[in-house]
């Protein structure tokens, strides 16, 4: 199964057309967003094209292909027009029998890991950042921002598929992989 897994839309129009244009180009099967959806947050500048009536419009005419959990800026209202859940505070994968906790990252984190045991991967957003290291025996992986990137970043999201995990650019450029 291919997972295209993206964080931080935070109402962006245009990054999340951006988006669902890479999801259909990596004809992927689905999609995780890792929260963060629809508001933009008091500590963020807006977003381009900042418009979060068409973002929920975009996605959900993929409702039967999203996987959500709840980031810090999403709320119950939010799920009142979104019509997949996104209130879930994490969500567990397993693939290649590896198990993946995935959340939004504001309450786990590298330095607040979840209890998902020895050799998991702890798949997060929030801080904005792509990355993926290796704390103790756990693996962290982030898919970064894909409206407000941080740290000179450009916009990116994941790819998991085959045991690896990916960070792509929006037009489909790899800056990293890592083995699972």
């Amino acid at each position: 199964m291919k997972i295209l897994v993206a964080s931080d839309i935070h109402g962006s129009a245009y990054f999340c057309e951006k988006l669902l244009e890479r999801y259909e180009e990596e004809g992927a099967d689905r999609l995780l967003l890792l929260g963060d959806i629809l508001y933009h947050g008091p500590r963020n500048d807006l977003p381009r094209d900042y418009a979060p009536k068409k973002v929920l419009a975009m996605l959900n005419e993929k409702k039967d292909e999203i996987f959500a959990v709840r980031g810090n800026c999403d709320t119950e209202v939010d799920q009142m027009v979104l019509e997949f859940p996104i209130l879930a505070d994490y969500g567990l994968l397993m693939m290649e029998e590896k198990l993946i906790y995935a959340t939004h990252g504001h309450v786990y984190h590298e330095n607040n890991l979840p209890p998902m045991g020895k050799g998991g991967i702890l798949l997060h957003g929030h801080t904005h950042l792509y990355g993926a290291k290796r704390v103790g025996d756990h693996l962290i992986l982030n898919p970064g921002s894909v409206s407000i990137p941080k740290g000179g970043n450009p916009p990116t999201y994941g790819i998991l598929e085959n045991g690896m995990f990916l960070i792509k650019e929006l037009d489909g450029n790899v800056i990293e992989t890592t083995e699972l």
